[in-house]
Formats: structure tokens, sequence, C-alpha cells
């Protein structure tokens, strides 16, 4: 059974998301602030967060990007911030999804289901694929990359973004096609936040992010994956 971390200081808010959550036979863990979410995230396995950003002790943005130190676990927001530049800045910092309050238990548990969906990615067609002696390697089996002898600390949607791309290299994915593919068909916003994952992606694996070698734009259309694996 998966694991979801509640972290909300508002104890009505994570009493309604346990009720919901444990009726679809999730295992929950509760914390009111952010000292309390970090100890349970060092002290047992979690397979998603949900993160509150008004939070008394940290903010949450600040308490994500700590958490994408040492873990890629799944991190969908809880905020009562609607401007799309706040949900932006959000992805920008390691968010896989974003709820606005007040919000439907319903939702909040359709978009847990899809985020995790996200984590069962499709396996490449070889377990470890190295591309320019080692410069990027990507393991299928272990979910891990390296890029120049270091190990990526990848969200499970830059990961399955580098995956899916890697697979079919030298095909033109439409900005579309990556959302539905990488996001989920039930993902509702900006086509262009797909852009924002790119950018993460780029920074991470790229000797030069300005001048990508792996992950290449195609003008008015998406994206494409240039290298050649050995």
């Amino acid at each position: 059974m998966k694991t979801i971390l509640i972290v909300d200081d508002e104890p009505n808010i994570r009493e309604v998301l346990v009720s919901y959550l444990n009726k679809e036979h999730y295992v929950t863990l509760e914390a009111a602030n952010g000292a309390e979410a970090f100890d349970c995230l060092r002290g047992q396995a979690v397979d998603l967060v949900l993160l509150d950003l008004m939070l008394p002790d940290m903010d949450g943005e600040r308490i994500c990007k700590e958490i994408r130190t040492f873990s890629s676990v799944p991190i969908v927001m809880l905020t009562a911030k609607v401007a799309q530049s706040s949900r932006i800045g959000g992805f920008a910092i390691g968010a896989d999804d974003y709820i606005v309050k007040p919000f439907d238990p319903r939702e909040v548990l359709a978009r847990v289901k899809a985020v995790l969906r996200r984590g069962d990615d499709s396996k490449l067609l070889a377990d470890v694929i190295v591309y320019d002696e080692g410069a990027l390697v990507i393991h299928s089996m272990k979910h891990e990359v390296t890029s120049h002898g270091h190990i990526v600390n990848l969200t499970p949607s830059e990961y399955k973004l580098l995956l899916l791309l890697a697979k079919y290299p030298q095909r033109n994915f439409s900005r579309e096609e990556l959302v539905d593919r990488v996001l989920g068909y039930d993902f509702i916003g900006d086509i262009r936040i797909i852009d924002q994952h790119i950018k993460n992606l780029r920074q991470k694996i790229e000797f030069d992010p300005k001048q990508p070698k792996y992950i290449l734009t195609v003008y008015g259309f998406g994206y494409r994956f240039g290298g050649d694996g050995a």
C-alpha cells in the first residue's frame, strides 16, 4: 500500500484528507509543520507528500526545496495562492502538482492517484544506456540518472520526461503530447508548464543548459532527445 504524508497545520483539513485517503486504502501520516514533516520523511518510507504552503514554522516553498535535496518523493502542493506565477514557481522548485484551496477532497484524491501513476515509469529498451562515454547514464531498472559522474536527483515528472524522450531519440514530441504522457491526460493547466520541467531537467543533466546537447527544442512545436546511446 502507498503511504501519503499530509503536511498541514489545520487539523480539520488533515482529518478530511485522512478519511478520504484511508477509504481508498492509502496509509496516511500527518505533520502540522515543517519539522514534523522532515521527521516523517527521514524516519520512514513515504510515497507522496501533500504539502500546505502556509505553515507556522516555515513556508511550503522552503520545505519543498529542502525535500528535493535528499528525496525525489512526489509533492502535491496545497495553497490558497491562485496566480499562475505562483504555480509556475512551485513547479520550478520541484513540485509535481498544485491544488488551490478551498478544494474538493475528491479532487485531491484524483490528483494523488494521477501523480502516483506517473511514478510507474515505462522501461527503456535497455536497462542501462550510456551517452558520450558516461557523461549521461540512465539506469532504468534502478530509476537512477548520473550526469558527469554524479547522481542526479530528479522529480518523478522529470524522470518520466527524460525516460520518454530518451526512449525515442530524434523523435519530435509536441508540448501537448508530453503533457499527456508525462503529467497525465487529466492534467488541468497551461501546457507551457512542460517548458518549466524541461528547464529543470536541462539544469540537472546538461553540461551547458543554455546550449543543450540532450534535450533539444523543436521551435514552434516541442522537444526531442538528441543523444545516441551506446
